[in-house]
């Protein structure tokens, strides 16, 4: 049994006396801690070896004092498993040498035996649930394959991802090839993630924004919803979709058991658009984690009153940014777990 199992209950539609809170990214280069793991090994090594994902993922469940750890990784594993051989480089992010381009390309684009491409993560789930020995939930995550498409497609990141766009629009029958095969992935490796341990999933869907809602729908949501069918008999299933606020009427008749919010969809009208009474995370925006303290907890409380208690997740809009202190990081969770 969990000794804080609130984010659990909050995902079941229990009231509770405050909201669970955690912060996406929270197992990231904020922390001291961290930066001297990654000043020793790279980014994929520590990815690919589950003694460090744990530890790591372990780091702001001890020194922050989240009501949920979620598993150090990076959607970028499930392409690498695909045989769209991404790296990390430095300066620049995600880089994929030949990106997908053609039907060529796409036909080369594997469904991967889960524990043979990814066993790395399915052993840091593992290893991660003997470390946090019950104290609080494990999240796993994954990609939307939209996201995926947008990296593999455009070979690095993008402010626009056109080059993405273009490769729908022009060749759709291709682009959904592509993303029915990163779909089946996903559900296989969701799956084995739920079978090792972890107690809910998320799915990032971090380039959402970026197309029209009509698009959105066709090249993302439905890829989106094929995963949350598949996992949610066996999981709650959060989506989390930056940008997508049009998006959330729809999202919320879905079998999703949280949406998340960024920081440009105000409480009330997200509470709007998705009925009442779905359960929401987010939606501070990580940049007033610069301010000061006591500003924090003012903001977050506003923030918590906005969504009401109840139904309610305290998060980020979207990742904790690097600069941030880790005395802000702490107040952040603090101001949540003093909230009456």
């Amino acid at each position: 049994m969990l000794k804080n199992d609130l984010f659990l209950r909050v995902l079941n539609g229990e009231t509770t006396q405050r909201p669970p809170v955690w912060m996406m990214r929270q197992a990231g280069r904020y922390l001291p801690e961290f930066r001297a793991l990654r000043d020793k090994y790279d980014f994929f090594t520590r990815c690919q070896t589950p003694e460090l994902a744990a530890e790591i993922t372990v780091q702001p469940v001890d020194i922050v004092g989240v009501d949920a750890a979620i598993l150090f990784s990076d959607i970028l594993v499930v392409p690498q498993a695909m045989n769209i051989p991404f790296e990390m480089k430095k300066g620049v992010g995600p880089w994929l040498p030949n990106p997908i381009r053609t039907a060529k390309d796409v036909a080369q684009v594997t469904i991967p035996n889960i524990q043979e491409r990814l066993g790395y993560v399915i052993e840091a789930v593992k290893l991660t649930k003997q470390m946090l020995n019950n104290r609080v939930p494990l999240i796993g995550f994954a990609g939307s394959p939209w996201t995926i498409l947008c990296y593999a497609v455009e070979g690095a990141g993008s402010r626009d991802y056109a080059t993405a766009k273009e490769f729908c629009f022009t060749q759709p029958e291709l682009a959904h090839q592509l993303l029915q095969k990163i779909t089946d992935t996903t559900i296989l490796y969701l799956k084995e993630k739920v079978k090792a341990g972890v107690d809910t999933v998320q799915l990032f869907d971090s380039w959402g924004g970026v197309l029209a809602p009509d698009d959105y729908r066709t090249f993302s949501w439905q890829y989106l919803n094929q995963i949350v069918e598949a996992l949610a008999p066996l999981t709650k299933v959060i989506v989390f979709a930056k940008g997508c606020w049009y998006a959330l009427p729809e999202m919320a008749t879905s079998k999703a058991a949280a949406l998340g919010v960024d920081w440009t969809c105000a409480p009330k009208t997200a509470r709007q658009l998705t009925g009442g009474n779905k359960v929401l995370q987010g939606n501070f925006d990580p940049s007033q984690l610069l301010a000061p303290p006591a500003q924090i907890k003012k903001k977050v409380k506003e923030m918590i009153d906005a969504f009401g208690k109840d139904h309610y997740i305290a998060n980020l809009g979207h990742g904790i940014l690097p600069n941030v202190p880790v005395g802000n990081a702490i107040a952040f969770v603090e101001a949540v777990k003093e909230y009456r």
